[in-house]
């Protein structure tokens, strides 16, 4: 499993000569350090954009039985209407109202949950794999330090753009200290190789 994970490795940072022993001469003789886009790798990475997805997809289809469920509620809350308030027809159907809207609330505010738990799950698992990927990487070419930074470009026509960009923490660096390239290759590999694992069944 070692080799498998070491050959990986290799194979990411074939494309990647920026972290290549030769282009950092400068540093051999004390600290090396390198940079990854984090924020970038979890907008771009396909394997993350379909985890996502699959939330997104199941948010929408609850939305369609929301709707149904709204439509439902609407039409018991209009039939209510047709009841003489003192009979016992009405006190029943407002009852039913009652249960069914406090019903809906209910289910919204644990689907609500389910997928906030989901989306947070997602980002949870894929930054470890991340931060275990900049290790090996790290680890394999001796690099001391890796620095998180944002490559966004600052855009004049959004204000929280402009604002991050103001408050990076790296104002510049060398291109060829960027290993996001390949975190990216290392997270394609590892989530290809979760995707197609078998399920053990009990």
């Amino acid at each position: 499993m070692r080799t498998i994970v070491l050959s990986a490795i290799a194979m990411a940072m074939t494309t990647v000569s920026v972290l290549a022993p030769a282009s950092v001469s400068a540093q051999d003789s004390g600290h090396r350090i390198a940079v990854v886009d984090v924020a970038y790798i979890f907008k771009n990475n396909e394997g993350i954009k379909k985890q996502v997805k699959a939330v997104e997809d199941n948010l929408k289809a609850f939305d369609a039985e929301l709707t149904a469920k709204r439509d439902e509620l609407k039409a018991a809350a209009e039939k209510l209407k047709t009841f003489n308030p003192s009979s016992a027809e009405y006190t029943a159907q407002e009852e039913r109202v009652a249960a069914m809207e406090s019903k809906l609330r209910l289910d919204m505010a644990r689907k609500r949950k389910e997928l906030a738990d989901r989306e947070a799950k997602i980002y949870y698992d894929n930054y470890q794999l991340i931060a275990d990927g900049v290790e090996k990487i790290a680890m394999h070419h001796k690099i001391n330090l890796v620095l998180r930074y944002n490559s966004e470009d600052m855009d004049l026509e959004k204000g929280e753009s402009v604002i991050r960009g103001v408050m990076r923490n790296i104002v510049f660096h060398d291109q060829n200290l960027d290993m996001t390239g390949a975190v990216m290759q290392y997270l394609d590999r590892e989530l290809s190789t979760v995707a197609t694992r078998p399920v053990n069944r009990q």
